[in-house]
């Protein structure tokens, strides 16, 4: 929203109050809070006020500051309270929990509820009954045990509670989150006053406006003070000195709204003129209120010129529909989530789920189901993972790498992604190898068997691809991991020539040309078919292998091969010029790798 600067004045209704983290602004049909989050985001959450105008009686002078006190008294807290829910972290305590299983109540109403009750009686004890004491202590010392006149001990009740005020926004001041509200105060000082002088609603036009303003809560409650004096004062005068100890105390609460409907009266009158007549009147309220702001920084002043338009927007347009924050989510019920999600796309498999928020937020996966809040933005990125999975994509080139044999591998389509069965013939193979062998890894794919023998034995290594983009990405895992590796691109051996290995590892291509278009969607739509295909019988590599490896292998030299399926018995019997051939299972029981010494 832009107002052009240079334009005439503009007087608008909107007004506000600090949150935590953010700025409440309310017009006259609309509402918006704004809260900064802790991943930095401005969130907003607006809605339509209820029309006031249905009920003449709530709009008279006097009733309508009344009904305004009350509101502000329980709709502040409650949209206090709900600003912490945008911003709060954490684990739910024991009590909160058992609240909500066994008792089904609302822990933020609770508090809410709490927070008003408590929040009332420690005025009432403040602002009530300690002036009163404090008053008869001075008709004790200085007056000789008479009461002072119904005005005099009225004044000095009020200056009492003054002080009393001044103390306490100094104290609560020394508390950092009391700073920063005190500075989003500011900013929504700044923000209203820079609109209503016709600027252009920017952070450096609001910055340069004061942080005072007339229709401000702090001028409230001088207001407060000080016609509660009068009141009390005339009310006394009619009653006579009967009126002592609690009974009195109970009459100041009991004339609270007359004195807040007064009081609002005065504020609206005297926010409508700048007279210097008035100003004298406005002063204790401005001196006051550079106790309950601070000078905000810039992003504070953008969060309320974010509520600050919003509501002027929705104001001026009732189309606009309103809008509920996101708020964080507890893990388990993310979990839930996501599972659910997923399942109902045909993945039904709850690690999944379990690995795409771990990973997301960087803890471990017995990590995932508890009661700690995930923010926004992680619940973002979280729901975006989980859209790309459904389209079929591999869960793994959807997170861009995994773990394999403790290094962090990049994947994507340019490669295979690393099986756990994989680790296993690295396993076999590092039996072999120290840092004076020379190793070849055939097939290299995304590079992950050579970088795991580089980095645990120091060994030299080289890896050859038939395919360029799964050599550059082989590279990239080199560098990533800090390994040590020469590329060659060749189809099989035919780019080598008089080279000699002691080691020669392999997991070529062994799905059946006519298997392929059976297997899984994020297997044969997303893995790269030259990777897969191992030809008719899925052996055709193997028989590659078998023929040219004795030639690259020096004597007593091992040969390792990773196979599909019910493939190792064949493989082993092409392996005649072998001294030694030795069939090794998987974890699951399973001939998975050849092993064959020359």
């Amino acid at each position: 929203m832009s107002k052009k600067s240079g334009k005439k004045k503009k007087r608008v209704s909107i007004g506000g109050q600090a949150v935590i983290e953010g700025v409440y602004m309310r017009g006259e049909k609309a509402e918006a809070t704004a809260v900064r989050d802790a991943d930095g985001v401005i969130r907003i959450e607006t809605a339509r006020r209820k029309k006031a105008g249905r009920n003449a009686f709530l709009k008279l002078p006097i009733i309508r500051g009344i009904v305004a006190f009350i509101d502000s008294l329980f709709g502040g807290t409650k949209t206090l309270m709900r600003s912490a829910e945008v911003y709060g972290e954490g684990e739910p305590s024991k009590f909160e929990k058992w609240l909500a299983e066994k008792l089904k109540i609302n822990v933020m109403t609770v508090i809410s509820v709490i927070s008003v009750v408590l929040g009332f009686a420690l005025a009432v004890v403040l602002f009530m009954f300690l002036p009163q004491v404090v008053r008869g202590a001075f008709e004790k010392w200085f007056n000789g045990g008479e009461s002072f006149g119904i005005w005099a001990k009225n004044f000095i009740e009020g200056g009492v509670k003054l002080l009393i005020f001044v103390l306490y926004i100094l104290a609560v001041s020394l508390l950092k989150d009391i700073r920063r509200t005190f500075m989003y105060h500011g900013a929504e000082h700044k923000t209203i006053t820079c609109f209503e002088r016709g600027l252009d609603l920017t952070v450096e036009n609001a910055k340069k406006c004061p942080r005072v303003h007339d229709r401000c809560g702090t001028t409230f409650i001088v207001f407060v003070l000080t016609i509660s004096i009068i009141v009390m004062a005339c009310v006394e005068a009619l009653l006579g000195q009967s009126v002592q100890g609690v009974l009195r105390v109970l009459l100041k609460i009991a004339l609270l709204p007359i004195v807040a409907g007064l009081s609002y009266e005065l504020l609206k009158l005297l926010a409508k003129t700048k007279s210097p007549l008035v100003f004298p009147l406005k002063v204790p309220g401005f001196l006051l209120q550079l106790l309950t702001t601070r000078e905000p920084d810039d992003r504070m002043l953008e969060v309320a010129i974010a509520s600050f338009s919003a509501v002027y927007e929705m104001d001026n347009d009732e189309s606009i529909a309103e809008r509920k924050f996101e708020l964080p989510i507890k893990r388990r019920d993310l979990l839930n989530k996501v599972k659910a999600t997923l399942k109902e796309n045909g993945i039904d498999e709850d690690a999944e789920a379990e690995w795409i928020i771990s990973i997301t937020l960087g803890i471990k996966r017995d990590e995932v189901d508890t009661d700690n809040l995930v923010s926004v933005k992680n619940t973002d990125r979280i729901n975006a993972l989980v859209n790309e999975r459904i389209t079929g994509r591999p869960l793994w080139y959807c997170i861009g790498d995994t773990d394999f044999y403790g290094y962090r591998i990049k994947v994507d389509e340019r490669a295979l992604i690393p099986r756990p069965e994989t680790e296993l013939l690295v396993e076999q193979a590092l039996k072999y190898i120290d840092e004076t062998k020379t190793v070849l890894d055939l097939c290299t794919g995304s590079g992950a068997i050579a970088v795991t023998i580089s980095k645990e034995t120091g060994a030299t290594v080289y890896a050859s691809d038939i395919s360029i983009d799964a050599l550059k990405l082989a590279r990239e895992n080199e560098e990533l991991c800090g390994a040590k590796i020469n590329f060659v691109l060749s189809d099989m051996f035919e780019s080598f020539d008089v080279e000699k290995f002691d080691v020669i590892i392999s997991n070529p291509p062994y799905i059946k040309s006519e298997d392929i278009k059976g297997l899984q969607t994020e297997i044969k739509d997303f893995e790269p078919i030259t990777a897969l295909d191992g030809g008719k019988d899925g052996l055709h590599f193997y028989r590659i292998i078998a023929e040219n490896a004795p030639k690259f292998l020096n004597r007593g030299g091992v040969l390792l091969l990773e196979c599909g399926k019910g493939q190792a018995r064949e493989i082993k019997e092409m392996l005649t010029d072998f001294s030694q051939v030795e069939i090794i299972k998987d974890y699951e029981n399973v001939d998975r790798i050849v092993k064959a010494v020359l």
